[in-house]
């Protein structure tokens, strides 16, 4: 592999340990806050919690554009500067409304980065090695869930301004991870739907010295001759892609990860752990989610695509069904965090690994943005809407209940696996492009 692919694929996935930081560093603050600010379930779900998610809709929603219009590159470095103004703003933070503002800041950074690293990893990698490097995303987003809960754990007897330090850690990488950003090449293939061949010759000739650029540009030239202007996904001939990111992206959330990850110290405390004991156990639930997703890298060019998600999706099947039993027949505390570490496993060899590289493959070069603010926009609106419910449902319905839900939704998970996904590794994007659009 090119060690210059390599090192800009990294540096590009770096936004999804901010992704996976900022996402899951509030579970170890959101108990404190709640009792600090005096809120409701639901006051603290919607506003405290949600609104994070919400500003991760809207930066998922019209990512799209910056994405398409000023490029991979620039978008990426805004959402660095996104990401350090959230964890400033966020520390600082006197009151629930001013905290939820500086969350929703970084929720835009958070849906802009699903859009722009992975298309942006996609169009300068190899179809060889497309998976393992677009995964290089997944692998960061579940690395910085990893060091969120370690450093929630560490700084949590640190004093009464604990969760200060818990969300305000998150501007040193943020600011390191926007110097880097500038010094990435833009991607050719977005260089060349902007017509700009002779910048996007050089980055291909960076690329693969070893190949004439003017090969690849001809391809990329021939899929642009069947681009009509100011057409967008919604058209009939790319109902297909369209539908397929749209289930990727259903299920993904439907599986009950995020709310999993963000109120992981609470589910395992509603299960019978101490405090001290569901933080530690949280720090078990990112490593493990960050080795299952290293071996789902490995395996991603070698298995495929549909592989992973069979396996992901009999691992959930298997490992909710004992989370849910679990709850209503009172099993011991010690047992909880077997079943959700089986249940992260499942979830980072398949869904975890194969979403952003799916999502990023399907749609042409000149609508890939917007085909992946599609994917993303439906990815985060449930990702918003099923933890903001969390606190409420465990409530009222029971935790039992909510786990046995998302139990059903992954059977169907497997039925779309099996009859409707379609294989996509080791194949250009072009030529892929060919195949699904009818």
């Amino acid at each position: 592999m090119n060690r210059k692919i390599l090192i800009w694929s990294i540096t590009a996935a770096l936004a999804g340990f901010l992704f996976g930081f900022d996402t899951v560093v509030i579970s170890g603050a959101e108990k404190k806050l709640q009792l600090l600010w005096g809120s409701s379930d639901m006051f603290h779900g919607v506003v405290v919690i949600g609104m994070a998610l919400w500003g991760t809709v809207v930066g998922a929603f019209f990512g799209g554009i910056p994405t398409n219009r000023i490029g991979r590159k620039n978008t990426l470095i805004w959402i660095g500067v996104l990401y350090t103004i959230s964890a400033v703003g966020s520390a600082f933070a006197n009151d629930p409304w001013t905290f939820a503002f500086f969350r929703f800041i970084g929720g835009l950074g958070v849906g802009a980065s699903t859009i722009a690293a992975p298309a942006y990893i996609s169009e300068i990698a190899p179809a060889k090695d497309r998976g393992k490097l677009v995964g290089l995303y997944q692998f960061n987003i579940v690395f910085g869930i990893l060091i969120a809960f370690l450093s929630n754990y560490l700084l949590n007897d640190i004093g009464e301004n604990a969760w200060r330090w818990m969300v305000g850690v998150e501007a040193f990488p943020a600011a390191a991870y926007t110097v880097f950003a500038l010094t990435i090449p833009k991607s050719p293939r977005w260089l060349l739907t902007k017509f700009r061949n002779s910048e996007a010759k050089g980055v291909l000739q960076i690329i693969n010295p070893n190949e004439d650029p003017e090969k690849l540009m001809l391809e990329i030239k021939d899929e642009m001759d069947n681009m009509v202007p100011n057409e967008n996904i919604f058209l009939k001939k790319y109902r297909f892609p369209l539908i397929l990111a749209f289930l990727m992206a259903f299920f993904n959330q439907l599986s009950g990860i995020n709310a999993l990850l963000y109120y992981a110290p609470r589910i395992l405390t509603e299960a019978g752990l101490a405090e001290s004991s569901a933080l530690l156990s949280s720090i078990g639930v990112g490593v493990t989610n960050m080795l299952f997703t290293l071996l789902g890298i490995f395996l991603i060019d070698r298995l495929g695509r549909k592989q992973l998600m069979y396996i992901c999706s009999f691992g959930y099947i298997i490992s909710l069904s004992l989370v849910s039993a679990a709850f209503f027949f009172n099993w011991e505390g010690s047992f909880m965090p077997i079943f959700l570490f089986m249940f992260i496993a499942a979830h980072a060899i398949g869904q975890g690994t194969v979403i952003w590289v799916f999502i990023s493959e399907i749609f042409p070069n000149h609508l890939r943005g917007y085909g992946q603010s599609f994917g993303s926009s439906v990815h985060w609106v449930l990702a918003a809407v099923v933890p903001s419910l969390v606190p409420v449902l465990f409530s009222t319905i029971g935790a039992g209940m909510v786990f046995l839900f998302f139990t059903i939704m992954m059977a169907f998970q497997l039925l779309f696996v099996i009859f409707m996904m379609p294989e996509t590794k080791g194949i250009s994007l072009e030529e892929l492009s060919k195949k699904l659009i009818k």
